[in-house]
């Protein structure tokens, strides 16, 4: 198989957006759209994102041990975008902060509708990524209006139905008759 076919494949797979973000010694943010993002294990409550090797974003998040998970809402297509770009002002235009001495990375302000506070508890370096496990050690959600996260799949985003689920409205639960 070649790499044209495994990008063909992931495309068919969607999935939500975040945004991950890291401060580096010098107190600058770095950050990077990321769609590779995966639940580990909830006791304790570790996660995994896969990072391009020899991004700034990942050196900023290894040298401090902690990094931020902002997943994006369905009006932050243009956050997604501008940080996927590795536009070098993108974090002087969109709002972010700092909340606190626990934050672990730069939280988007207006864009994420819920932040994870993650510290490193592992690396493992695949190919052209890095995988980068992340103990949860705090979880904001946005205050304010119900915002549905931003979706990517078929190279295209998406938002998640405003009602019912994705694949039939008002069903919220698989019917166990559909399982294998």
């Amino acid at each position: 198989m070649g790499d044209g076919d495994f990008r063909a494949l992931m495309s068919l797979f969607p999935t939500g957006v975040a945004v991950i973000g890291a401060m580096d010694g010098a107190g600058q943010p770095w950050g990077m759209t990321c769609s590779s993002l995966c639940a580990v294990s909830l006791s304790p409550p570790v996660l995994l994102v896969c990072l391009r090797s020899g991004s700034p974003t990942l050196a900023a998040l290894e040298r401090t041990g902690a990094f931020s998970v902002n997943l994006l809402h369905d009006s932050a297509r243009d956050v997604a975008e501008l940080f996927a770009s590795g536009d070098p002002d993108r974090f002087w235009r969109t709002a972010w902060h700092l909340p606190d001495e626990i934050a672990a990375g730069p939280h988007l302000r207006d864009a994420a509708h819920a932040v994870g506070d993650c510290r490193v508890d592992g690396v493992r370096q695949v190919g052209d990524h890095t995988v980068v496990f992340g103990r949860v050690i705090r979880v904001s959600v946005a205050s304010g209006p119900e915002r549905t996260p931003l979706l990517y799949g078929l190279r295209r985003y998406a938002v998640w139905p405003a009602s019912g689920s994705v694949t039939e409205p008002g069903r919220s639960r698989p019917d166990p008759a559909d399982e294998e």
